[in-house]
């Protein structure tokens, strides 16, 4: 077999793998919408807007401070294990871990002690400060699970954060509002954090084991830190922008228009989570074609799994869009209000898929570059999000139109980000990089014919049959018009090529060189 003939077989046994993680984690995303939605029910028509608004306001800070105190190891810790074999994994795991733990006690005293910032409002109860106790279980479940992400476990996140969080959530939101209504929804989610950590942890022991000789060094850990900085500033930024939006309304607006807000860009979030189906594998495919200098193989990869992200958040976007106001209205009729936020935060996580599969190689091949693009981006939506709530309030408008000004600041931010880091990744790789298709056009017409149509239905029949309706209209189009063959690799279950192996994907520090 030629050199090329092999390049190119490893090329479809990398898509194979991509397309397996994908569909796997893409069960956990079906998983944990079933979970959510109960959650959204409950704390809407139980706690209502206000209380929602200030759960929503204290754990931004919360997942903020966690990812920041994880030290980009969601992503940086495949880079390490692939560059230290003779090193045992466990422990390299283990120092990571440590110095999360280390970094997220800290960030939790000083919260405890300073809890301003988690309730803008002022309001909370005793109970509810203890909510800062989340951020450590936060910190090392992202890097448990990065861990068994590098030996191509996908299933530790699906039971991690698909199935044990959101029902450990939804189920003691419900319970605990018999029992401290005030304080329920605060202490519902450290439990569910915890719960994750515990079943992510069982699977980790199990494929990894104990440390062995593990003795921590501070000089290690402290270079492991100084070379994760911008990987974790990146992490974190990248995290921020969908979560800045609900800070900065905090600041301008009253708790209850928060929650409608964050029961909008809750059900936003969901096609969201298809982004994270495919990132614990392209990494590690990704640092392996480097390594080998297969940049127009890396290009594919990136374009492949952008347009398979960008077609399946298209359609959830209209199915969830269209009858947006019989959907927010399930939570409560006060959340309605939430529709146009809704509309713009579905619409930004379609721009948004080009970006975040841009970054997925930027990281590795333009690290400082990508850092800077995203501190960028987040000034720019800071800014646009700060004008929007200015102009809503001298022109007298509604509080609801705030938060549809923080959404439409954030539609713009991500397709700014798109756009530049497609274009950035492009002339570093020499090859194009463009997951549009005009398909996708073509697919969504009769959908949204479809969805209007089932608007003119009853409520209950309009989110029964619709979303279904606008759904198949959708998936057929874009299935026969808009998928090739290397497209339908995404949903076949016995693929000709294996994923390839963990251990055959080392990368080299290509921080900001030009491969």
């Amino acid at each position: 077999m030629t050199t090329e003939q092999a390049r190119a077989e490893r090329d479809q046994g990398d898509i194979a793998a991509l397309a397996k993680g994908g569909r796997t984690n893409f069960l956990g995303f079906l998983v944990r919408l079933a979970g959510m939605l109960p959650f959204l029910f409950i704390a809407g028509r139980l706690y209502g807007a206000e209380a929602l608004g200030r759960y929503a306001s204290a754990i931004v800070v919360i997942e903020l401070t966690a990812m920041i105190c994880s030290m980009g190891e969601k992503r940086g810790l495949a880079q390490r294990l692939a560059e230290a074999p003779d090193v045992h994994p466990t422990n390299l795991v283990f120092d990571g871990m440590l110095v999360a733990a280390i970094a997220s006690g800290l960030a939790s005293a000083f919260f405890w002690l300073v809890p301003a910032p988690m309730f803008p409002s002022g309001q909370y109860t005793g109970l509810d400060r203890l909510i800062v106790l989340a951020i450590p279980g936060y910190a090392l479940t992202e890097i448990v699970l990065a861990a068994q992400a590098y030996r191509f476990d996908i299933g530790a996140t699906v039971r991690s954060r698909s199935i044990v969080l959101p029902w450990t959530l939804s189920i003691l939101a419900g319970a605990l509002w018999f029992v401290i209504p005030a304080s329920g929804l605060s202490m519902a989610y450290l439990a569910s954090v915890y719960a994750g950590l515990l079943t992510a942890l069982w699977s980790f022991l199990r494929s990894y084991g104990l440390p062995r000789g593990w003795r921590p060094s501070p000089r290690a850990m402290a270079r492991m830190t100084l070379r994760a900085l911008p990987l974790a500033t990146a992490d974190a930024i990248e995290w921020g922008t969908r979560r800045l939006d609900i800070f900065i309304l905090g600041l301008f607006a009253a708790p209850a228009a928060v929650g409608v807000y964050y029961v909008a860009q809750q059900v936003a979030s969901l096609p969201q989570k298809l982004k994270t189906s495919f990132e614990p594998i392209l990494g590690p495919v990704i640092t392996r074609n480097l390594k080998e200098r297969n940049y127009g193989a890396i290009a594919r990869q990136v374009c492949q799994v952008g347009f398979w992200i960008t077609a399946a958040q298209a359609g959830i976007a209209l199915a969830l869009g269209i009858p947006g106001e019989a959907v927010m209205g399930l939570v409560g009729p006060h959340f309605v209000g939430g529709t146009g936020a809704l509309a713009f935060l579905l619409s930004a996580e379609v721009v948004a898929a080009t970006a975040v599969v841009s970054e997925a190689a930027l990281i590795y091949v333009a690290r400082l570059r990508n850092l800077m693009i995203s501190l960028g981006t987040i000034g720019f939506q800071a800014i646009v999000t700060v004008g929007a709530m200015i102009v809503v309030e001298r022109l007298g408008w509604p509080e609801t139109f705030k938060a549809a000004g923080a959404a439409a600041a954030l539609m713009l931010s991500l397709g700014v980000a798109s756009l530049v880091k497609s274009r950035v990744l492009a002339r570093i790789l020499g090859e194009r990089i463009n997951n549009w298709r005009w398909a996708l056009v073509i697919a969504g017409a009769p959908a949204i014919i479809v969805g209007w149509l089932a608007t003119r239905l009853p409520e209950w029949a309009e989110l029964a049959f619709g979303i279904p309706a606008i759904l198949l209209a959708y998936g057929w189009v874009i299935w026969r018009y808009g998928f090739g063959p290397e497209d339908r690799v995404l949903f076949r279950r016995n693929l000709e090529h294996g994923a390839p192996d963990a251990d055959g994907a080392p990368a080299n520090d290509l921080t900001e060189a030009r491969p």
